[in-house]
């Protein structure tokens, strides 16, 4: 991990009971994506994503159970001109983000997702996807990133509704 160039960050797949995963569009309207966001200094990945999670689609740690956690850092860069957008100004010294995925599992009702239920809203609709769907319709250069994490809970995934 590049801790100089890559903003820390924790990301997360949450799939229903029907396999779909939880995609979001992005308040600034530039496109859809899971719920991520950037870890605080001292804070664990988890710790992170559980804060994230609640903050950004309103679902504590009872609504989602982490399955796994990817065993790699996955970097992306951020083009030049979109920096503005995705970091505050303090964190615009970072050329990308490196990022730590979970896969979990939605053990709540779609009720239970609120993304109006803090001050900072990051996203104005939500919805449930294919699994493959993120790769292709995904904020551009967070598709690479996208197909990686993808790849790597695929058999997590599978083995889940297999039943294994």
């Amino acid at each position: 991990m590049e801790a100089t160039l890559y903003r820390p960050n924790a990301g997360i797949i949450i799939f229903n009971k029907q396999g779909k995963l939880l995609w979001c569009k992005r308040r600034t309207g530039d496109g859809w994506q899971f719920p991520q966001g950037g870890i605080d200094e001292g804070e664990l990945p988890e710790e992170a994503i559980f804060r994230e999670t609640y903050e950004e689609v309103g679902l504590d740690e009872s609504k989602i159970r982490i399955l796994k956690e990817n065993e790699r850092w996955v970097n992306y860069d951020v083009p030049r001109d979109k920096i503005p957008r995705y970091f505050s100004f303090k964190n615009r010294k970072f050329k990308g983000q490196t990022q730590k995925w979970f896969l979990a599992e939605f053990l709540g009702e779609d009720l239970d997702i609120d993304l109006n239920l803090h001050d900072q809203i990051e996203f104005t609709q939500w919805t449930w996807s294919t699994y493959w769907h993120p790769i292709k319709a995904g904020v551009e250069f967070k598709r690479n990133a996208y197909r990686q994490v993808l790849n790597d809970f695929l058999p997590f995934y599978i083995k889940h509704f297999k039943g294994d």
